[in-house]
């Protein structure tokens, strides 16, 4: 299972979520290879914390496209792949898209991501191989924690009209756990497994499984 983390606008929390989701997939004995196609290489960086500071099972990161390209068509293979990518290698990223089993979009509970959204979905559209019946998947990333906030509802409510993406039943939420986690280089079921970042998480996690 090839899944590509992405989405056009910048800040939604690719990198955060797919690397949490390498890692959660790292445990099982078949394993997870990573690939970082965004510039930025923040993937390639927490995964070199991680592996600094000892922590194990060790995350595999890959930069190279072609590697991605081998990987995706040794259908043998039952090690899943997640890739994290952005719009500053836009190259990359339809030629992901193209490879893909699954595509996951995190948006932020704002008009300005929906309307980002929206144009990305376009991309995927244009770039999917419609042989392998992938799966779009959206859900509300950096949700607000305070009930009075209204924006996560709507925003919610607007990326389930969304033509061309599945909108799944699963908010993460603005919490520091994420950011402090990702910093040390631990999943944030590592670093607090029963937090409720942690619990957020898994919940995400065992869905995509």
């Amino acid at each position: 299972m090839l899944t590509v983390v992405g989405n056009l606008k910048g800040g939604t929390g690719k990198s955060t979520v797919a690397f949490n989701l390498a890692v959660w997939l790292a445990y099982d004995k078949t394993g997870v290879k990573a690939f970082d196609l965004d510039p930025q290489c923040t993937l390639v960086d927490v995964c070199e914390v991680r592996e600094e500071d000892g922590y194990e099972p060790i995350v595999e990161v890959s930069t190279d496209l072609g590697e991605l390209e081998r990987l995706a068509s040794d259908k043998k293979s039952k090690c899943p792949i997640i890739v994290d990518m952005s719009a500053s290698n836009m190259p990359a990223m339809v030629r992901a898209i193209s490879l893909a089993d699954r595509v996951l979009i995190p948006v932020q509970p704002s008009q300005a991501d929906i309307w980002s959204t929206q144009r990305f979905l376009k991309i995927v559209a244009d770039n999917l191989d419609k042989k392998n019946k992938t799966e779009v998947l959206g859900f509300i990333n950096r949700a607000d924690t305070h009930i009075g906030v209204r924006e996560t509802d709507e925003a919610e409510q607007a990326l389930q009209m969304l033509q061309g993406i599945k909108a799944i039943d699963i908010r993460l939420y603005q919490r520091t756990a994420y950011r402090r986690s990702f910093s040390e280089g631990l999943g944030v079921f590592e670093l607090d497994p029963m937090g409720k970042a942690s619990k957020e998480m898994k919940r995400l996690a065992t869905l995509l499984d």
